[in-house]
């Protein structure tokens, strides 16, 4: 079963600069519809900042409607601190969209990475690469934050998980998927 008409707000949280992207499927096809990215550095605190994401996630909502949110969620990283403040950034993306009724999926970095290049390692380059070409995006409207271009992966990489296909049969290996599927594998 594919959704034939969605639009998807990406997310990619952070209390420095946070990237969005929207993109709309219709008929199974994706497009961005817009992208950009929050600069938050030029405020001393830390609660205006969450404030402003709240705010701009808000207005997005309020603009363009989204059926869904797709959000990255934060890596385990060596600073508690850094952690501690990419995940409020998170909970008030969140929270901003769950005061609209919006469903919201959290797809982590490797994940979204996998999903958009094969490479759950690629760069933020490669990612924006494969995200222009795949959705046609021109290069002068590729921002040089690449947290916007990750928003739009995390959209994207939300509707490629919508429509994978649903199987019975789950597999822990490459050992276990040949077990399982005896007859497809020639010698």
């Amino acid at each position: 079963m594919t959704i034939k008409d969605k639009i998807v707000l990406g997310i990619d949280p952070g209390t420095n600069v946070m990237g969005y992207g929207l993109i709309q499927i219709t008929d199974n096809k994706p497009r961005v519809l817009a992208m950009g990215v929050l600069a938050l550095n030029k405020y001393d605190s830390h609660y205006l900042r969450l404030q402003r994401i709240f705010e701009r996630i808000i207005s997005l909502i309020d603009e363009f409607l989204p059926d869904e949110l797709a959000i990255e969620a934060p890596f385990f990283g060596k600073n508690v601190q850094s952690m501690l403040k990419l995940g409020r950034a998170q909970g008030v993306a969140m929270a901003a969209a769950l005061s609209r009724d919006i469903p919201i999926f959290e797809y982590a970095p490797l994940k979204i990475k996998m999903a958009i290049t094969g490479n759950g390692r690629a760069s933020k380059e490669q990612v924006s690469y494969m995200l222009q070409s795949y959705l046609k995006i021109p290069k002068e409207d590729v921002l040089p934050q690449l947290d916007a271009t990750d928003a739009v992966a995390a959209a994207l990489c939300h509707h490629f998980q919508c429509n994978r296909p649903q199987s019975d049969k789950t597999y822990t290996s490459w050992k276990d998927f040949i077990a399982k599927n005896e007859k497809r594998v020639k010698s």
